[in-house]
């Protein structure tokens, strides 16, 4: 690995720790030109299927603009970061298993307002309420309707 320093193409590993979880392994390294100390990560690499969009692009899996999703939907509600990490690893590891290359954005959209549900329920009407176009006071009722059973 190069220097970010000084750009010197021998570096040595100094110290390697595990993360506590983990999910990614910490490598103190030294440059063998300047001397100086870097911290690298690894993480695994992990493959999720393309996103079909309902206009027929294809974009790569982005975990932000779910947990936007997610934010957006729950802002001011009661629910924690750790709910919500949770939540969308569960959707991750939906994706993953599915085995799939390409998977369409309405099947994202099923699996965020299926985790919205367990999560809170003025939520999951307001993702829904976007998700699905509604258009008057009635599919607001039938998806509370929904809720209530």
């Amino acid at each position: 690995m190069k220097c970010p320093f000084c750009s010197h193409p021998d570096t040595q590993v100094v110290e390697t720790r595990e993360a506590e979880d983990g999910g990614f392994i910490r490598r103190r390294r030294q440059c063998g030109g300047c001397d100086k100390r870097f911290t690298t990560y690894e993480r695994p690499e992990v493959s999720y299927p393309a996103i079909v969009k309902k206009d027929g692009r294809r974009i790569e899996y982005d975990r932000s603009k779910l947990s936007g999703s997610f934010s957006l939907a729950l802002r001011k509600r009661p629910v924690s970061t750790e709910q919500v990490d949770t939540a969308i690893e569960r959707i991750e590891e939906k994706l993953r298993n599915l085995g799939m290359r390409e998977v369409q954005s309405s099947r994202i959209g099923e699996l965020v307002m299926h985790e919205l549900k367990k999560l809170d329920k003025v939520a999951y009407i307001r993702f829904a309420s976007v998700y699905r176009s509604f258009e008057d006071i009635e599919d607001f009722k039938s998806v509370m309707d929904e809720v209530r059973t």
